[in-house]
């Protein structure tokens, strides 16, 4: 109720204001982050009485039946997504919309040699001064790192999701990323493994072209 009354106040005052206290509502912090293996069906609409679990294929354990699955956190300045008018940066009256993270899950399940994961994120887009487009792209990267001295990428992958605006101005969203893959790390690693999730601009740019041959 409190935040609710604050976010009416800064309306009035005006909406650089309310831009930013909605989107200091919507901060990720690291408690934020939860398992799919108990969260995933309530985090994502799924039904109560529907497993947490998805049955593994006959042969393939789940993964985190031999270790735990990678925790899942948001990389350091990449909380935010935000776009200015034409020209200019998403800075005060400028800003067209802002988008940010705020919850994420994951689950893994074994293939082989493999362990694919599936990473889920929610978020929010609040339109700003400048006034947001009808539909929104929103760029996102997920990556498996490996962590310790020297980080180590083991995978990455850029995806979009299309974000249609409302009147209101703060619109949710949730994107699941379904086919990130990578090889089942040693028992040695396996604890340094952590997941990353993002806002990537260079998500949004053309692929390059391949040279065609000669």
């Amino acid at each position: 109720m409190n935040e609710l009354r604050s976010l009416r106040k800064a309306l009035r005052r005006g909406p650089v204001i309310a831009l930013a206290l909605a989107v200091s509502f919507a901060s990720v912090s690291p408690v934020a982050a939860q398992s799919l293996t108990d969260r995933f069906k309530g985090l994502f609409g799924g039904k109560s009485d529907e497993p947490a679990k998805p049955a593994p294929a006959p042969g393939q354990p789940a993964a985190d039946d031999d270790f735990d699955c990678p925790q899942v956190t948001v990389r350091a300045g990449a909380s935010t997504y935000g776009v200015g008018a034409t020209g200019k940066p998403a800075v005060g009256n400028d800003v067209r919309f802002q988008a940010s993270i705020t919850k994420m899950a994951r689950e893994c399940t074994r293939n082989g040699s493999e362990i694919t994961a599936r990473i889920g994120i929610q978020g929010r887009v609040i339109a700003g001064p400048a006034g947001a487009p009808n539909t929104v792209e929103v760029p996102l990267r997920v990556a498996v790192v490996q962590g310790g001295i020297g980080e180590k990428v083991i995978a990455s992958k850029a995806y979009r999701t299309t974000v249609g605006m409302s009147e209101g101005g703060s619109v949710p969203f949730t994107f699941v990323a379904e086919d990130l893959s990578y090889p089942v790390p040693s028992a040695a690693v396996a604890d340094t493994y952590i997941f990353y999730v993002g806002f990537d601009p260079q998500a949004l740019a053309p692929e390059p072209r391949a040279r065609k041959k000669k």
